[in-house]
């Protein structure tokens, strides 16, 4: 017995035409000039000391003169969010996000966090039983 066959719904574009044909000998090189990544960036200066998980909280609500990209950071800073969360929401690369997050810091609209920690040292006591469960196996 064979198998039925499957049909597509749609079926598929037809592909492009394929690029006209380059001249080999007289064709002149073209040079393009070559424009920065991320322009909402602004100028290259020092960065603020931020980690991935450096939480973030907006002080103010955003300026008029602030870019769209400054004033949804501080609309999603509302509750505290890290770094990497507030890349991910905005689509952004971390190091885009701290050159905008360092104009923020320098202009105090935002406040900058270190996550909580619980403890620098674990409890012994529970390392001691987590030790002796594994040892049990």
């Amino acid at each position: 017995m064979t198998p039925p066959q499957r049909r597509r719904r749609f079926p598929k574009a037809e592909p492009p035409p394929p690029p006209p044909p380059r001249p080999e000998g007289g064709g002149q090189k073209v040079v393009k000039k070559v424009e920065r990544l991320y322009v909402i960036s602004g100028e290259d200066g020092a960065r603020a000391p931020l980690d991935l998980v450096t939480l973030i909280v907006a002080c103010a609500d955003p300026p008029a003169s602030s870019t769209p990209e400054q004033t949804a950071l501080l609309r999603l800073c509302t509750a505290p969010l890290s770094v990497a969360e507030l890349s991910a929401y905005l689509n952004l690369p971390f190091s885009v996000m701290t050159v905008l997050l360092t104009e923020l810091l320098a202009a105090d609209l935002v406040q900058a966090r270190a996550p909580i920690v619980r403890q620098s040292v674990a409890d012994r006591s529970l390392l001691e039983a987590v030790m002796h469960g594994l040892q049990k196996l």
